[in-house]
């Protein structure tokens, strides 16, 4: 397992690269939808993915719910649940003559647990009490890392993400919920919701892809090369598959694959689950970086450094998806200690560590400082991948350096 802990580091530190699909091997399946565990079966539209946002068939969801629709206009839903009628408001979407509405939504605001399946690409609803089930308490959530600052009336939460995640992450604890029900805004490395946009995939494109005619059997050694056919093969891909893209950019491509393959998903991940309830609460979404940013940082690489990242891709990706486990379990204990080591551990090469870990960190807690020092009363609920946070170099003793104090939640 010789420089694991370097492929992990992208699943808690990086957003950018695990949600844009580069290259796009394969386009995702669209999700299902599960009412006390009964698939619901679309006659008219289909569930689809907007932005990061699962939106279903109104009025057949509303259905298969058992709740009556009433009418729906604008941003406005008016149902009836258990004979009584009630308001909810929702961003809508007509989709070829079908309205569309947010899933968790519908679920959160009419009784039901609202969960994903990363694995089989499912969104469950479950009721909290009576015939279709129990109440989930989140008692037995994953612990997870937040902490709490305050400065001049003003309160960030920060919360350590794992960028990708499955069904069993959630739900999180009432104190995640708690923090975020009271947010003025939700603050993110980059919006991944935005992904699949045209300006980013073409942004991938441009860095990602060489420009000149050569390939990227030009630029790495005839043993990584082969490594890469093989392991494409095994994959069911052409060992060609990534000629036309640059080492991270192959990198990156296997360790999504082989994580998505154990079952963890962008998809389910931390950071994605609170731009999506953002989004439902119409909350300002603020970026701490870019797009640009983050790939620029990994196109900016040394071609040494590019190559001994794919080479550490190739070496461990068999036991890549059992290492992920591992830091899933990790997450969900909320261990310090474990989260330090990796920081502390992941790599020993100084052009990696300065360019994902110091440089970033700076410029994120100049940001964070930033809000905290605005005087306008005002709650910041910020996630971004939990490596970022701990050790010499980390967010929290950058912010501490600058007089906070900050509390473990």
């Amino acid at each position: 397992m010789k420089n694991w802990k370097r492929m992990l580091l992208s699943l808690t530190i990086s957003a950018g690269l695990l949600t844009s699909a580069v290259p796009a091997m394969a386009a995702p399946q669209q999700p299902g939808v599960t009412v006390n565990n009964q698939a619901i079966k679309y006659s008219a539209g289909a569930p689809v993915l907007d932005e990061g946002t699962t939106l279903v068939p109104l009025k057949s969801t509303l259905q298969a719910m058992d709740i009556k629709l009433q009418n729906a206009a604008g941003d406005t839903i008016y149902a009836v649940v258990d004979g009584k009628t009630i308001t909810l408001k929702s961003k809508l979407k007509v989709i070829n003559g079908v309205t569309y509405a947010p899933i968790r939504v519908l679920g959160d605001a009419t009784g039901y647990e609202v969960r994903w399946d990363a694995k089989t690409r499912t969104v469950i609803l479950q009721s909290k009490t009576g015939d279709g089930g129990t109440q989930t308490s989140s008692v037995n959530a994953g612990r997870g890392f937040m902490w709490e600052v305050e400065a001049n009336g003003n309160t960030v939460y920060l919360v350590g993400s794992m960028h990708i995640a499955d069904d069993s992450f959630y739900p999180l604890r009432d104190e995640y919920e708690e923090a975020f029900a009271e947010a003025d805004y939700l603050g993110v490395e980059i919006d991944i919701s935005k992904a699949a946009g045209e300006d980013q995939q073409k942004l991938i494109m441009d860095l990602g892809m060489y420009q000149d005619g050569t390939t990227l059997k030009d630029h790495v050694s005839a043993e990584t090369y082969a490594k890469l056919g093989e392991i494409l093969k095994e994959a069911g891909l052409e060992p060609n598959a990534l000629d036309a893209f640059k080492p991270w950019v192959a990198e990156s491509t296997l360790s999504s694959l082989k994580a998505a393959k154990a079952g963890y998903e962008a998809s389910a991940g931390i950071d994605l689950y609170f731009i999506q309830k953002a989004v439902e609460r119409k909350i300002p979404v603020v970026e701490l970086e870019s797009y640009e940013s983050q790939l620029s940082m990994f196109n900016d690489f040394s071609q040494e450094l590019q190559e001994k990242n794919l080479r550490a891709a190739l070496d461990n990706f068999e036991v890549l998806d059992q290492s992920v486990g591992l830091m899933a379990e990790m997450w969900k204990t909320g261990n310090e200690e474990q989260l330090l080591d990796l920081t502390n551990n992941f790599s020993t090469d100084a052009e990696y560590v300065k360019a994902m870990l110091i440089d970033r960190n700076i410029g994120m807690a100049d940001k964070i400082d930033g809000y905290l020092k605005n005087g306008k009363k005002e709650e910041y609920f910020v996630v971004v991948g939990a490596a970022h946070y701990l050790g010499e170099h980390g967010i929290l003793k950058l912010l501490e350096d600058k007089g906070y104090k900050v509390v473990r939640k």
